[in-house]
């Protein structure tokens, strides 16, 4: 298991770093090689590693990804080729740095979502492959097997059923307005 969430950590953090670096180029930083990009992924990883040991919310996934975007800036900004010519139009000022500021915000907010809507949507899907290979299971056995006496008074509702029913999402109108 730690295997494959070291795994997912790390996809992470390569989008989050190339995502971050392209941001900060495109408002107005100076590029950075390899040499600085790669070091930059390794404690990406190790934070995303720590956090993915159980689902997070947003605001914990918006706080941790405003910190990574900080310091990432700062990286980026250390290991920065030659400052751009004075004509250039992001070259310095107050603009130059609230635009830098808006565009980490922005992608820790993205980064946040990405990864909480991930999150969910990966839960949905292990749930819903545990449902069906249970049911491929399940149908599989012979019928005497399947067909076992339950008492009447225990109203036991099979695994598969409490499966699916947890992962069946309902979309509309509440019930009692509903109008069909």
């Amino acid at each position: 298991m730690h295997a494959l969430r070291l795994l997912r950590a790390a996809v992470f953090a390569v989008a989050c770093v190339t995502a971050s670096l392209a941001m900060h180029v495109l408002a107005g930083g100076s590029p950075v090689g390899p040499d600085v990009l790669v070091p930059a992924a390794l404690p990406v990883t190790a934070g995303a590693f720590l956090l993915a040991r159980r689902r997070r919310g947003f605001g914990m996934l918006l706080g941790a990804g405003f910190v990574t975007q900080y310091g990432l800036h700062l990286w980026f900004s250390a290991g920065a080729e030659p400052p751009p010519a004075q004509g250039h139009p992001h070259a310095g000022g107050l603009s130059a740095g609230l635009f830098m500021l808006l565009v980490h915000a922005a992608t820790a907010l993205l980064s946040a979502y990405w990864l909480e809507r991930g999150e969910s949507g990966l839960a949905l899907l292990l749930r819903l492959l545990v449902a069906s290979i249970l049911t491929v299971l399940l149908w599989r056995l012979p019928v005497t097997a399947r067909r076992t006496a339950v008492p009447a008074r225990c109203e036991r509702v099979p695994l598969v059923t409490r499966l699916l029913a947890a992962t069946v999402s309902r979309r509309g109108p509440p019930v009692p307005f509903s109008v069909v």
